[in-house]
């Protein structure tokens, strides 16, 4: 029996990194850190501390953290902010690049650069425009982020996974980052193995989350230069991302695929998750909003008029209103929640009439506890809100367990 491997979870929200890891049995959350810029009340953190306890835990903005406060880990894992990873021409102590001010992927570099303990793998997440932001250099903010980890000893893996190819109730599509560091037992499978071949049969994400081995499009590149190089220079003239779905990185070399998933168990709709009982009066549509709900849901062919007076046509396809029931559910956004009439909020009909999803079911399109996010002082508003920066925790549980069985592999 392997020792457990201690985890630091960074931008921990609510704690899905955490419960997706800790269900395998593999895994014990040694620290962790959640801050909110943007409000003065620390509503994740609250809810996070309630759940796990305080210990270990930091409600401290991650850049005024300092890399000695932080444990030495096993894993480092979280879900960053997708922003502008160009990099500023600042020299820091003669030695790198200082990264712009406020963006975080930044602290991740900062950690993993000054822990003389290198975390021995990462499991990353953010939105899958990462691998072709921004407009005008479509791949450069990854382009980076591997120029980084490569110099710091990372090889690393990539997939963007639709989770609800995999059996679960929501199509949810999400950048998944797996890397081990060249300390690790891992690192050499990485370097050794075909490309191809880890990516399709042998690697972490692969047995996971299973692809078609049927030919694929696959594309091969050098990543050359110093960061400044790649954050001016880097696929110039907004040509289309030169890296697909699934990828390796190791030693400068991309190899990167267009895979499609393939799953053989039971597929879950969103009829599965919801709850039965009543529900309260408040998730109810109210007649007198019918026709906004359906004019914002419906497709639009119209001309409209900015404060400026400039006038332009506005044309957008229709949405299936209500939300099907016999199908996976739209990925849950931020704005989930609230009674005002939304596009994107999700609507389903009932013996009753036509109602919002409650907190619970929103929970359960992720795979959280039921009333994980329940605490008093949050509304069921922000409990939306929470989930709609979450990942889905049965991802998280398959990626940790092939990791584990992969080193258990190698170490055997």
């Amino acid at each position: 029996m392997y020792m457990k491997l201690k985890v630091c979870e960074l931008f921990a929200g609510v704690g899905g990194f955490r419960l997706g890891l800790e269900s395998t049995g593999g895994y014990e959350v040694v620290w962790s850190n959640q801050w909110e810029p943007s409000t003065k009340t620390q509503h994740a953190s609250m809810v996070y501390e309630a759940r796990f306890g305080e210990e270990n835990h930091s409600n401290v903005d991650i850049e005024k953290v300092e890399t000695a406060a932080i444990p030495d880990h096993d894993v480092l894992v979280g879900g960053f902010p997708c922003q502008d990873y160009s990099v500023a021409t600042t020299l820091k102590n003669s030695k790198g690049l200082l990264g712009k001010k406020g963006v975080l992927w930044w602290s991740i570099h900062r950690i993993l650069d000054e822990k003389k303990n290198k975390p021995k793998y990462l499991i990353l997440e953010n939105v899958d425009r990462l691998l072709k932001s921004p407009a005008n250099q479509r791949g450069r903010d990854f382009a980076i982020m591997l120029k980084g980890l490569g110099d710091l000893g990372y090889a690393v893996e990539w997939r963007v996974v639709n989770a609800a190819e995999y059996g679960f109730p929501q199509r949810r599509r999400r950048f998944f980052l797996v890397a081990a560091h060249k300390s690790s037992t891992v690192y050499e499978q990485f370097v050794e193995t075909v490309s191809k071949s880890w990516i399709l049969k042998e690697g972490i994400l692969a047995n996971a989350l299973p692809v078609s081995q049927n030919s694929i499009e696959a594309s091969e590149f050098q990543i050359k230069g110093d960061f400044i190089g790649l954050s001016k220079n880097f696929n110039l003239n907004g040509q289309a991302s030169p890296f697909l779905n699934s990828g390796l990185f190791v030693n400068g070399k991309i190899s990167s695929f267009k895979t499609v998933g393939e799953f053989g168990g039971k597929l879950r709709n969103l009829k599965d998750i919801l709850v039965n009982g009543p529900v309260s009066k408040d998730f109810f549509i109210a007649e007198g909003d019918f026709s906004k709900w359906k004019y914002l849901k419906g497709a639009k062919k119209e001309k409209r008029t900015t404060k400026a007076g400039y006038s332009y046509n506005y044309t957008e396809g229709a949405m299936t209103f209500p939300d099907a029931l016999d199908k996976p559910s739209r990925t849950i956004i931020t704005g989930e929640g609230g009674k005002s009439p939304s596009r994107f909020k999700h609507v389903i009909k009932t013996s009753k009439g036509l109602r919002r999803l409650t907190p619970i079911e929103l929970e359960r399109l992720n795979g959280f506890p039921d009333n994980h996010t329940e605490l008093d002082g949050i509304s069921d508003t922000k409990r939306a809100f929470f989930m709609g920066n979450a990942l889905v925790i049965g991802v998280v549980s398959k990626i940790g367990q092939a990791l584990l069985d992969k080193i258990a592999y190698v170490e055997k």
